[in-house]
């Protein structure tokens, strides 16, 4: 299967009384994106109303509390549309081309959804933590009919985001990409002939899907009623998965997450030339314990019926999850398989807490995208969009996080991706 990205340089956003991409600066009337949005039965049923907003690196500007971030796409060739299952038919997805308007985001942003939703700092100290302030978000900011249920709410705001990035994306279909490159994988006899001696190499991608909105789609389907199975990395790279859940900001895969997922990006990097990137293997984290052994046997049992000689598996999440981690660290290393995990740490404030829920000796190869509960002091900023209300709330701040000047002190859970468990962040440790 082979997927083409072209890739469109989005150096500036502005609110304008024509859509268009021209010259590197999207231009948007935000009238036509929010009838395009309201479009939708469910979203016209929960959203009382909506308003976008435009938030800049460097701008002194808080945006909270955030429900999701998402690249506006367009396929331009090839079957299936954005969001398959979900906003396009359910057609196969990962071949032909796709445009990106890169350098860019849809935010979604508002009344909170779940108490496990984040921050994103345009400057100063917060903004080091979130790869979403180098980018220039275009903010969809809520507002629920009172009353609505909370997981009508979710749903609602999740196909609101997914339908303005639909729009936006749309913008890009008859501009000429500044760059473009390509991601191929083989079936199993042609990547053996075709690179015979390196080792094989896959993907087990954990998706979060506990329920009580804490959950992630594939092709539209709670990933909660799937088993383990098979998806060609490139369908992943082009809108086969998209976030749905609630989890702790600092960990949270965002839709833009499972676009520009840097673990799918770096083994493609590796492709027939140290490796036999073979595919990816979604598997789910449960809630029960005989659910948790189901899906790690499938995913094991996968993993070897490919022959892979190694896996790397992520997980998102923290605590539940870590048994699903370790099971299917521990499930796969004792069928001769190797295993790097990807993961991140809840080791108190201090730092001398158990890093994770549970652990084994073969699970000893190991990369942290460092310490949620670190603590760290973000200072006011001149603009918010969205509200404060929450921020004493959500997972990671404290009765009194918010200071009487604006100023919040909270773990750096609260700022979203911070701690980023496929490696979408600058922390680490050795």
């Amino acid at each position: 299967m082979k997927l083409e990205l072209g890739f469109i340089e989005i150096k500036d956003i502005q609110f304008a009384n024509e859509c268009k991409v021209e010259n590197g600066t999207l231009y948007v009337n935000a009238d036509e994106a929010l009838a395009f949005v309201f479009q939708d039965d469910d979203v016209k049923a929960c959203v009382k109303e909506a308003h976008f907003d435009i938030a800049k690196p460097g701008e002194s500007v808080r945006i909270t509390p955030v429900k999701d971030v998402i690249e506006p796409r367009v396929k331009v060739e090839g079957p299936g549309g954005e969001f398959p299952g979900v906003i396009a038919k359910v057609d196969t997805v990962g071949s032909g081309k796709t445009h990106v308007l890169r350098g860019m985001a849809v935010v979604t942003a508002g009344k909170i959804v779940g108490f496990q939703e984040g921050i994103i700092d345009m400057s100063g100290p917060g903004a080091d933590y979130t790869p979403f302030s180098k980018l220039l978000n275009l903010v969809l900011v809520c507002v629920p009919v009172e009353g609505v249920h909370q997981h009508e709410y979710e749903h609602a705001v999740r196909i609101a985001g997914l339908r303005a990035a639909t729009f936006i994306g749309e913008l890009g279909r008859n501009v000429a990409p500044d760059s473009t490159k390509e991601f191929e994988t083989y079936g199993i006899k042609e990547g053996i002939e075709k690179l015979p001696g390196l080792p094989r190499v896959g993907y087990v991608h954990m998706l979060q899907s506990q329920g009580l909105l804490h959950d992630t789609y594939v092709y539209g389907v709670d990933a909660k009623k799937i088993i383990s199975t098979l998806i060609n990395p490139t369908e992943t790279m082009d809108g086969a998965i998209i976030s749905g859940n609630c989890v702790s900001a600092c960990d949270k895969n965002t839709t833009y997450h499972h676009q520009n997922n840097p673990v799918v990006a770096d083994l493609f990097e590796q492709h027939g030339k140290t490796i036999n990137y073979v595919c990816n293997i979604i598997t789910n984290e449960n809630v029960y314990l005989a659910d948790k052994r189901r899906s790690s046997d499938w995913a094991s049992k996968l993993a070897r019926m490919l022959d892979l000689d190694g896996v790397i598996i992520s997980e998102e999440g923290f605590g539940n999850p870590d048994t699903d981690l370790i099971m299917n660290c521990v499930k796969a290393e004792q069928k001769g398989i190797k295993t790097v995990l990807v993961t991140d740490e809840y080791a108190g404030q201090d730092g001398k807490s158990q890093s994770l829920a549970d652990a084994d000796p073969l699970a000893d190869a190991v990369v942290t995208g460092g310490n949620a509960n670190e603590v760290i002091v973000l200072p006011p900023m001149d603009k918010v969009i969205g509200t404060l209300d929450y921020v004493d709330k959500i997972a990671g701040g404290h009765a009194g996080s918010l200071r009487p000047d604006g100023s919040i002190e909270a773990e750096i859970q609260v700022i979203t991706g911070a701690t980023n468990e496929i490696g979408f962040n600058k922390m680490s440790a050795r």
